[in-house]
């Protein structure tokens, strides 16, 4: 069970924060003594920019006005692009993002090496949101919430045959990412306004990229809590026999923050690139 943060000893705990137009939340958990655990989450103001919504969450929230061990910030984001570990030169970030999205102005491009899934996953962040976050945080570990996620996934299919497709359900979005054994072959998101648009890009992909409908494994979760959730299996059950539900107290061996109901799986995935 979660116990209450000291913030006397804010020193000894991990701050990660994810920022997202759906919300921005926070967790905070002493890596040796995980039952101090803490999570909040928190509206976006829809008529402020991004860099004016970080700007006032860092100013208002008294928990992130303390020290940290560590601090990791999660931007959710469908801007970003992947290259293999192998073809990857840093000086070309900047051509290899934008030979993939189309140019955009005051963005910076930030870039994680994922060494487990051997690719490098590139994202854009406006200017003033990245400045905003490096003066309050200057030692802060920037990622794109897809980052942990392919990291994660890619360890959980190390010793496994076959291929997997993985999807995560969030209010607005959902990523897919698939994996023939631990070799990544897929990575995408998709703006959903409902549970009927994720089936339906689901279905798409598990056709357009040629999944075997008997052998091969879809693995899903949502952190909605909506009606159409039992419909959705349902429907992707008719077409696919491997089907499972990602648990996340079973993923993270009922880690304390894993018992939190609301607490998105990206965050929970970091984990994976400590």
């Amino acid at each position: 069970m979660a116990q209450p943060i000291d913030f006397n000893k804010s020193e000894q705990y991990i701050l990660s924060i994810r920022l997202s137009t759906d919300g921005f939340s926070f967790s905070i958990y002493h890596p040796q003594y995980e039952s101090e655990a803490y999570f909040s989450s928190s509206p976006v103001n829809t008529q402020r920019s991004m860099a004016a919504n970080v700007k006032a969450y860092l100013t208002e929230t008294e928990e992130l006005k303390h020290s940290f061990k560590q601090v990791n910030i999660l931007i959710h984001t469908s801007r970003y692009t992947t290259v293999p570990l192998e073809l990857y030169e840093d000086e070309q970030t900047e051509l290899l993002f934008y030979q993939n999205l189309p140019p955009q102005s005051n963005e910076v491009i930030l870039c994680n090496i994922l060494g487990k899934s051997n690719v490098v996953i590139l994202f854009g962040l406006d200017k003033l949101t990245h400045l905003f976050l490096t003066e309050h945080f200057p030692n802060a570990r920037l990622f794109a919430s897809v980052s942990p996620l392919t990291e994660f996934f890619s360890h959980k299919c190390k010793q496994n045959e076959g291929r997997k497709l993985f999807a995560i359900l969030h209010p607005e979005s959902m990523e897919v990412i698939g994996f023939e054994k631990e070799q990544l072959t897929l990575l995408n998101s998709y703006p959903t306004s409902s549970l009927h648009d994720s089936c339906y890009y689901l279905l798409n992909v598990w056709q357009q990229a040629g999944f075997d409908q008997e052998k091969d494994a879809l693995y899903i979760h949502s952190n909605t809590q909506a009606d159409q959730w039992e419909e959705l299996l349902l429907v992707l059950r008719k077409y696919i026999r491997k089907l499972y539900i990602i648990n996340p107290q079973m993923e993270f061996n009922n880690l304390t923050l894993s018992l939190i109901k609301q607490i998105p799986f990206d965050m929970l995935s970091l984990t994976s690139c400590e």
